[in-house]
């Protein structure tokens, strides 16, 4: 996380919501050898926990669980400093990410369908009016197969931080300035970021 606590001042609730949308992270699990590991992962209503998959071989998964984080990251994109409009400027990265925080544990090998199903559900009630897929689709004992080849985890978050750096250190005829031209710079979601900088948070 930035050290700036200008870029940490969202709420718990915001940073909550955010991760939620997302649904996909990074999944650092602690140690003398971190392992990594990118996983679309549902965040349970209450932000208490999220649950998530991983295939067997995956080194996470062999470990059994332990300390570990997933690292959510929104839009992003450089800033020059001549956007500003002022003198002596340096360049930056403009982002928005959240971490939460916690202990990894593997769960009951009988709560892995739900977890699927739920997961999926999630994702495919966002893409209507397409017609959601859901498990019947699938040709008898072939998911069975599939999941025999997967883990289900929960990550319990004990700790929840965000940053949304949006050039809130700059006074406002600068940040707008510099989120007008971000739109055609280089990083990802630039349209998205560019709001966000307007709206000051």
């Amino acid at each position: 996380m930035h050290p700036n606590p200008a870029f940490r001042q969202s709420p718990a609730a915001q940073n909550l919501a955010f991760a939620r949308e997302r649904g996909f992270g990074t999944l650092v699990l602690a140690g003398d050898d971190p392992h990594l590991s990118h996983i679309p992962f549902l965040l349970s209503d209450d932000g208490t926990h999220a649950d998530l998959h991983l295939v067997r071989s995956n080194p996470i998964a062999r470990a059994g669980g332990g300390r570990a984080v997933i690292a959510v990251t929104g839009p992003d994109g450089y800033v020059s400093p001549d956007w500003y409009g002022t003198p002596d400027q340096v360049p930056t990265w403009n982002y928005v990410a959240v971490h939460l925080r916690g202990r990894l544990e593997p769960l009951p090998p009988e709560a892995l369908e739900d977890l699927i199903t739920r997961q999926s559900a999630h994702f495919e009630t966002r893409l209507a009016p397409k017609p959601p897929w859901t498990t019947d689709k699938m040709i008898p004992g072939v998911m069975e197969k599939m999941m025999r080849a997967i883990l289900p985890f929960r990550l319990h978050i004990e700790t929840v931080d965000g940053t949304w750096k949006l050039n809130q250190n700059k006074d406002v005829s600068a940040r707008l300035a510099a989120s007008e031209a971000i739109k055609s710079g280089v990083g990802s979601e630039l349209v998205t970021l560019s709001q966000l900088m307007r709206d000051g948070d």
